[in-house]
């Protein structure tokens, strides 16, 4: 039986970060994901003695929570069982060949009412890259390539959450507007935070310097602004509690002790059988 082929290279993506951990020096995604899991933590009324952090750039949120347990985002995470209050999966969910797998993973590494946050890119993010590159692809080579990571929309990724087995699962995102005066610059911004394609069917072959002169145009006529091209960044947060009987339950169907009709201060109809 033949073996399917991941749809990430972990061997490309390695490579790819452990360049931008050289010449990167603008984590600005990762800076924002940082302070929205500080906002967030600050309004959770408890403390978190064991933390652990997921993630793809172990010095980078080491300096940041420099008490955490930093484990590295392989599809086979390094956590104990029930060890943790809190595991934060920090800028690398989108890259994982299991999103399902790494969420349970986390779930079973928090101790009970234990609380877990995935904060990653989503589907928005570089629509008008995405765009642009595949009208100039099409246009040139009459074709596409398997070049861009696919993303999951913000109404599919709650789902994962119950997947997974959390309790009071919650899915939102925040969206950034970053602007650069060349598609090269932008490029240059991606390469050095270790966003480019790492796809295993991605073609290894050399792209014609001609579509993206094209893609240039084709953003620039349609997503640019003031002269700047505008690329858009789409962060989820994904949040869920490992269970525990001390958190709020549903009621449970017909367990209601007053009428809708009462609460809303109207006459009930009742309907013919």
């Amino acid at each position: 039986m033949a073996t399917q082929t991941p749809l990430v290279n972990r061997d490309r993506l390695d490579q790819h970060r452990r360049r931008a951990e050289r010449i990167g020096d603008d984590f600005f995604l990762h800076e924002e994901a940082r302070l929205d899991i500080q906002d967030r933590l600050s309004m959770v009324n408890k403390s978190f003695a064991d933390v652990a952090i997921v993630t793809g750039f172990p010095m980078l949120w080491k300096t940041w929570f420099p008490d955490a347990t930093i484990i590295c985002d392989t599809d086979t995470l390094d956590l104990a069982e029930q060890s943790y209050d809190l595991v934060i999966h920090a800028m690398s969910l989108h890259w994982a060949n299991d999103p399902v797998g790494q969420l349970i993973q986390c779930n079973r590494a928090l101790r009970p009412d234990g609380l877990m946050l995935a904060i990653f890119l989503g589907d928005e993010t570089l629509k008008e890259l995405r765009i642009s590159l595949a009208e100039a692809e099409i246009a040139i080579s009459g074709g596409l390539s398997s070049r861009v990571l696919p993303m999951g929309e913000i109404r599919d990724l709650g789902g994962l959450l119950q997947r997974a087995s959390f309790a009071l699962p919650v899915a939102d995102k925040m969206v950034r507007k970053a602007s650069y005066k060349t598609l090269n610059s932008l490029i240059y911004d991606l390469r050095g935070m270790g966003e480019t394609a790492a796809l295993s069917q991605s073609s290894r072959r050399f792209t014609p310097k001609s579509i993206f002169n094209l893609a240039e145009q084709i953003y620039s006529e349609n997503y640019s602004q003031d002269g700047l091209l505008i690329a858009t960044f789409d962060i989820v947060c994904l949040t869920g509690w490992a269970p525990d009987d001390s958190q709020p339950k549903p009621l449970l169907p017909g367990s209601a002790k007053a009428r809708l009709a009462d609460a809303l201060g109207t006459n009930e109809l009742k309907l013919r059988s």
